[in-house]
């Protein structure tokens, strides 16, 4: 593990634009995030002019990002399971539809709230089905010591777009009218989707069958059980939970409290991108002088500060300087966090995991709009925005409980795994398998090998390991056996295929704790059942008296 104190590589944060595919993406992903944005304001002005209630302004971000909550399961399972380069395809292609028929909607005059919060939710569709595989292919596209600087600079570059796109759509509003920023942003849309379809990229594909849907899905939710993924899912769920409240509320301050318009809203939005751009560039450093986890303690903090501040002034200069402080702190807790689960994943199942963490993390924005939104309409903006960050404080509070503790220094490459022979013929779908480690350990390395024994569990069980028993022989006191199943022959090559470099580190330590020279005894068996064959006729067999 490393020092939380320490940077994790050298890599600069340029680095990964030397690589044209990732170059060609990730420009045309900063185009359509600055027609999402403009489309964003219109959004939410729109819905704060045509509607009179708080709760239904507050929606339009839950509106967006409750899909990633329903969906990024199962599209992460995709994304593993199938190319991720169709699967970006496909959500860029729902993102495109959606901003298109808004634009007609507003076009033809056929706007309603119901309207907008639909259209808004088929878009985060879109981003639910791109988001995973997307950030899953940055491995596949980039060496993985690129990878952290390739999450920063998305991160980066999205908030530099963050700093230009709201200032640019209430420019647009105010001048133009809804009608060209929704059209300006139907047409962005279509940028990533030609950068998609022109760019290809080396996936190492695998030499077994695909997955079942439920198996894919049920394999990634088990590997979260890995402390760091488990942590920092936990962390930035109640982050966003609370956090959300600054970008749901923003409309209703910037209406009800500043007396602004379109233009003020988005320079409110500018300030915010502002702050989390310069914590973006600056956040190598950062980490260089603190740890990771205080950093998000911090974070949390800052967003209160914004909260209390957004809550108590009329200042539009106040406001602005609030929300980039907390523009800072959602950038640095947002990127923490999704470095630590892309890396602390092995390629095989992190779409899965990342879509577990947007799952429950975008769940959490959307349940937090819709809390402030809530208390907005039914007591007051102020009190919303007062509970908003006393609930950011106590999210920094959990940090005392549950520190998040950034990325293993392990290698999360796949093994290169060859099948052992057999004497028998098996199927694909032969088994169960049962599988059998003896081990000889001597006395004084007991305890040593238990506590191997303890990882090896954890990493054979996420692996897809069942029924994962140790036993110690009665007769023979150093003799121990390691046994676990599979449900079938190609469970159990696909588990070993699974296995990274670094798990096999575990099996390695193991091994050294035997005596003499000599590897542990592997054994394999197949399962046969005795009971009889179904319709078979079992014959009694007649008891005897005897005097």
């Amino acid at each position: 593990m490393r020092r939380q104190d320490s940077p994790p590589f050298a890599a600069n944060t340029l680095i990964p634009l030397q690589n044209p595919v990732f170059r060609s993406i990730w420009t045309a992903t900063q185009i359509s995030s600055l027609g999402w944005l403009v489309q964003s304001v219109a959004i939410s002005w729109l819905m704060a002019t045509i509607s009179a209630s708080d709760l239904m302004v507050a929606l339009v971000q839950a509106a967006s990002t409750l899909p990633a909550f329903f969906l990024s399961i199962l599209a992460g399972a995709i994304a593993d399971s199938f190319s991720r380069r169709g699967v970006m395809l496909a959500g860029h292609c729902l993102i495109a539809l959606a901003s298109t028929a808004l634009a007609l909607s507003v076009g033809l005059g056929f706007v309603s709230p119901w309207l907008i919060l639909g259209l808004s939710f088929l878009a985060g569709c879109g981003f639910a089905l791109n988001d995973p595989a997307w950030h899953a292919s940055v491995g596949d596209i980039l060496e993985k010591r690129d990878i952290p600087a390739a999450v920063t600079l998305m991160s980066v570059g999205y908030n530099v777009v963050r700093s230009i796109g709201p200032a640019l759509g209430g420019v647009i509003l105010a001048l133009l009218g809804p009608l060209t920023a929704f059209a300006f942003a139907a047409l962005t849309d279509l940028v990533p989707l030609s950068a998609v379809l022109r760019s290809k990229w080396q996936v190492r594909s695998s030499p077994l069958p695909r997955e079942r849907m439920t198996t894919a899905i049920h394999d990634g939710m088990r590997f979260t059980d890995s402390s760091e993924i488990r942590v920092a899912i936990v962390r930035a769920t109640l982050f966003g939970l609370s956090s959300i409240s600054i970008l749901a509320l923003l409309p209703l301050v910037v209406r009800d409290q500043l007396a602004g318009g379109p233009i003020v809203y988005g320079v409110l939005l500018a300030g915010f991108g502002t702050g989390a751009f310069i914590a973006g560039i600056g956040n190598s450093y950062l980490r260089r002088i603190t740890s990771q986890d205080r950093l998000i303690t911090l974070a949390s903090v800052a967003c209160a500060t914004c909260c209390l501040l957004l809550a108590l002034t009329s200042s539009v200069a106040v406001a602005a300087i609030a929300l980039a402080i907390a523009g800072a702190g959602w950038v640095v807790t947002w990127t923490g966090t999704d470095v630590c689960v892309q890396l602390a994943s092995p390629r095989w199942v992190v779409g899965r995991t990342l879509s577990i963490y947007y799952a429950l993390t975008y769940g959490g924005m959307a349940a937090g709009s819709w809390i402030w939104g809530a208390v907005a309409q039914y007591y007051s903006l102020t009190w919303a925005l007062e509970g908003a960050a006393a609930a950011l404080l106590l999210v920094a509070a959990v940090g005392k409980l549950l520190p998040v503790r950034l990325w293993e220094e392990s290698d999360q490459g796949a093994f290169d795994f060859r099948p052992p022979e057999l004497a028998l013929d098996l199927k694909p779908r032969s088994g169960p398998i049962v599988i059998k480690v003896e081990y000889s350990i001597p006395e004084e390395n007991i305890e040593e090998f238990l506590s191997c024994m303890r990882e090896r569990r954890r990493v054979q069980s996420r692996a897809g390991a069942r029924d994962w028993t140790l036993q110690r022989d009665l007769q023979n006191s150093t003799l121990w056996t390691e046994t676990f199943r599979t449900p079938t022959w190609t469970d159990y090559l696909r588990l070993n295929h699974r296995l990274t470099v670094t798990d096999r580190e575990v099996g390695e330590r193991l091994a050294a704790l035997q005596v003499g020279d000599s590897p542990p005894r592997l054994s394999l068996s197949i399962e046969r059942s005795t009971s009889p064959a179904p319709g078979s006729q079992v014959q009694p067999v007649p008891f005897v008296s005897r005097p």
